[in-house]
């Protein structure tokens, strides 16, 4: 067959033609911006001329590379310090999801626990709102004196005052991110226990082995894939965290690398920036394909026979009760206390003055004073903020219109032409984008993308560029769950269609989506959710015009204007939740389905 031939019968292939489109796209948002970041740390810029003797601007330099890594006291204080901060908090970060999500998961799969139902659906609630809620509601209960002048809620209603190492630093920043990150292990470790052979159990229970001796030889071995593989998404996910930390380490300026990176980026060291973004990406990189061998061990836990139809419980017995109170307690704790501090801390007019005369509707429906934050109006009749609601809102669908409708042209193809190099490469690409951090993902951006390239122009400033860049963040998570559903439809299916002359198209729209539409809305639904809650990944990027609510919510709390932040944290969370809620209860799409 001739090459022409052959290329009209590759052509021809629906599939085909996404795959070559996707890896051409794939290659050049996001290698060639990576290429560019490693070029920003060996050039000099703008803001750094005057410090670089004899430099100009755009010249070669290694200046950036000796500073932070090799400059004695000054890389300590500008990475060592800021580095050994963040690998101390993921290790925390790690410890606390991994043993708050490993005992719910044995308690909801393995014991008769009650309320299971209602435990499981709270469980997931701190990974469905930002990571920087609980953030805030730390800072509302335990924010003391001695860093603002205003006491919190703890210390207006106990009298004693919270020192500094618990309101700030690096205590509250594991405990939050502990918990925001405990679903991972939730969902990971009780997949595994709610899937596996209970037959292994019950024989060791014949052998009178002791629950404790089931639990360490048995148990722990089954579920030990699932919490290193949990261990690394969580520490990875920590190490590129900015919101926790920027807003419970600022204030006893406590650096982490992302806060550290952002600091350079928007100061007059931006080379210093973009190699912490680098380091931060190898890191990144590294622990998840450490985590794919993980993931790949776990091929030898498998068990021979089959489910068991009985899966024996362990019997709570007296501390059955008292056991499921403590546990909704706790939960409601997390989830409900938290909008309770919002909302009470978004009316009242004096900080820490918490007597009903101070409760006022200002900071939602007020028109503005000129004593209270300048004039600002209250969110509710607040233009920019209501700007900052429509660009959210705005960019969410088209994130997820964008990144779930292309997942699952990638889905489609890569299945198949499984096997296939070409296959396998835009398989990789699809799931890169889950490599890089966010802050890292948004410094890539911001150094491609804020001078033209041949044809593609200068996005930086643009709406257009956080639709790209959140786009393609977010579509690891709508192509993996495409993958996953077409990998369960058969080939018939298709086949049949095709021998009916049924066209492409119509293939697609009117037998494949239909048949997995609740695996793929999935995949439209979580793209949706992490960009309205996002905003690691934006706030390099944004201007004033393309401001959205996370960022503004940032912006307002380094002003010290905690009544609008927190009115606008209610606001994002009420939004979030609705959405998922809403659309769970019209599709059956859900988020949990996401994260697994």
């Amino acid at each position: 067959m001739g090459f022409r031939s052959r290329l009209r019968s590759f052509c021809n292939k629906p599939h085909n033609i996404i795959l070559v489109v996707l890896f051409v796209a794939l290659m050049l948002l996001t290698f060639l911006p990576l290429l560019s970041i490693v070029a920003d740390t060996f050039t000099v810029h703008s803001s750094e001329v005057m410090r670089i003797r004899g430099s100009h601007v755009g010249s070669f330099t290694l200046y950036h590379w000796t500073k932070v890594l090799l400059d004695g006291d000054t890389s300590v204080s500008i990475f060592y310090r800021p580095l050994f901060n963040t690998i101390c908090i993921s290790f925390a970060t790690c410890a606390i999801a991994i043993s708050l999500g490993g005992i719910m998961a044995w308690l909801i799969t393995r014991t008769n626990i009650r309320f299971k139902n209602v435990l499981s659906a709270l469980f997931v609630v701190p990974y469905i709102m930002p990571s920087w809620t609980l953030a805030l509601a730390w800072v509302n209960f335990f924010h003391n004196p001695l860093v603002g002048g205003v006491p919190g809620l703890f210390t207006v209603v106990t009298g004693l005052t919270t020192p500094d190492w618990f309101a700030y630093g690096f205590l509250p920043i594991s405990i939050v991110q502990g918990l925001h990150y405990a679903p991972f292990a939730y969902i990971l470790i009780g997949g595994i226990l709610k899937n596996m052979d209970a037959n292994l159990e019950e024989a060791a229970q014949l052998l009178y082995a002791s629950r404790m001796q089931i639990i360490r030889r048995i148990t722990l071995p089954m579920v030990k894939p699932a919490i290193l593989s949990t261990f690394l998404l969580a520490f990875s996910s920590s190490m590129s965290a900015f919101a926790v930390p920027a807003f419970l380490g600022t204030p006893v300026r406590y650096q982490v690398l992302t806060t550290q990176m952002y600091r350079t980026l928007q100061g007059m060291n931006p080379g210093y920036g973009y190699l912490m973004a680098l380091i931060l990406i190898l890191i990144g990189v590294s622990i998840m394909l450490l985590n794919q061998r993980v993931l790949d061990s776990r091929k030898s836990y498998t068990t021979i026979t089959g489910k068991s139809s009985n899966v024996s419980l362990f019997n709570l017995r007296g501390l059955r009760n008292p056991l499921s109170y403590a546990m909704g307690f706790l939960l409601l704790c997390i989830t409900v206390v938290p909008l309770i501090t919002f909302a009470v801390e978004s009316f009242i007019v004096e900080p820490g003055n918490y007597s009903l005369s101070n409760f006022s509707t200002v900071f939602w429906t007020g028109e503005g004073s000129v004593d209270i934050a300048n004039g600002e109006p209250g969110i509710l009749r607040n233009a920019s903020i209501l700007h900052g609601l429509v660009n959210s809102f705005v960019l969410s669908v088209c994130c997820a219109f964008i990144a779930g409708t292309v997942g699952i042209l990638a889905g489609y193809a890569i299945v198949h032409r499984k096997g296939h190099w070409l296959s396998n490469a835009v398989s990789h690409l699809t799931f890169f984008p889950y490599l890089l951090p966010s802050m890292a993902m948004g410094a890539i951006y911001l150094s491609f993308f804020s001078t033209p390239h041949g044809p593609v122009p200068a996005l930086y400033g643009t709406f257009a560029i956080l639709v790209l860049i959140g786009s393609v963040k977010y579509l690891p998570f709508a192509s993996k769950s495409a993958v996953n559903a077409m990998l369960q439809l058969g080939g018939q299916i298709e086949e049949a269609g095709i021998m009916m002359g049924i066209g492409w198209w119509k293939r697609m729209v009117r037998i494949i989506i239909p048949i997995q539409k609740t695996s793929f809305l999935s995949g439209y639904l979580l793209p949706f959710i992490s960009c309205m809650r996002e905003l690691s990944l934006f706030i390099l990027l944004i201007t004033p015009s393309t401001a959205v609510l996370t960022t503004m919510l940032f912006q307002y709390n380094e002003k010290g204007w905690n009544q609008y932040a927190n009115a606008i944290n209610l606001l994002i969370v009420g939004v979030v939740l609705l959405s998922n809620f809403i659309i769970n209860k019209l599709t059956g799409a859900s988020i949990d389905k996401g994260i697994g």
